[in-house]
Formats: C-alpha cells, structure tokens, sequence
C-alpha cells in the first residue's frame, strides 16, 4: 500500500508493509492533521489507536514510517532526535514499523512544527 504525506513546502509518498496497524491507518485515511517537529523528526496525531506490535523498535533508519502508539501517531525520523546516541534515528518510545519514505527522507526537513499535514491514499 503506497501513502501519499503533503505540507505547505512538499509532499512525499511512502510503501508501508501489510501490517495491523497499516490496516489501521488505511481504515481511516485521508487525515489531515498538525505537524510537530522534534530533532529530525515529523510527528502528528491520527484518529487511529493500533495496540503495540510485538516487532515495535525504538531505533529505526532514516526514513522509517513507525507508528508511535503512545500519542497515536504517525512518526517519521529523518536523523537524530534528542535522544539519538550519535547518528541514529532513535523515536521517544517504541514504535511499530510501518514501512518506508520512498526516496529521500530528508524533504521532511522542509516540515514545520504546526504545519497542516494530509495523508491520503496514493
């Protein structure tokens, strides 16, 4: 399943895995929702609430869609975050995988904090 993810400045699209919580996030899309920024990561809520998967990781690569299930939240690190230890994308919790930004996951740098965001299906 391919998603498609707009703000102000871009947009992106991202291949995720046929998981529980990518079948419940499909369940309920479009969404637009506020942007937040926290290092090098976009996060915004959704009306989805997916348990925590049994896979769920809290060190992911650039470029990881992971579903932070604590705020019910879509998370998308493109580099460090507070927490980082060095270069790796390390999210505030553990998060369950969704797949991947296809292309490079650094156009999520152009996000900012309080930005609409829409994600549909593509």
């Amino acid at each position: 399943m391919q998603i498609r993810i707009s703000w102000p400045a871009g947009h992106l699209t991202a291949t995720l895995d046929e998981t529980p919580t990518s079948k419940a996030l499909a369940g309920v899309l479009p969404i637009t929702s506020t942007a937040h920024t926290w290092g090098e990561e976009v996060y915004f809520e959704t009306p989805a609430s997916p348990p925590l998967e049994s896979d769920a990781r809290q060190v992911v690569e650039p470029g990881t869609v992971a579903f932070w299930t604590e705020g019910d939240a879509l998370a998308l690190p493109y580099g460090p975050t507070p927490i980082s230890r060095g270069d790796e994308c390390r999210l505030a919790s553990p998060c369950n995988v969704l797949g991947r930004v296809d292309g490079d996951p650094r156009v999520l740098a152009t996000v900012r904090s309080g930005d609409p965001i829409r994600v549909e299906l593509a």
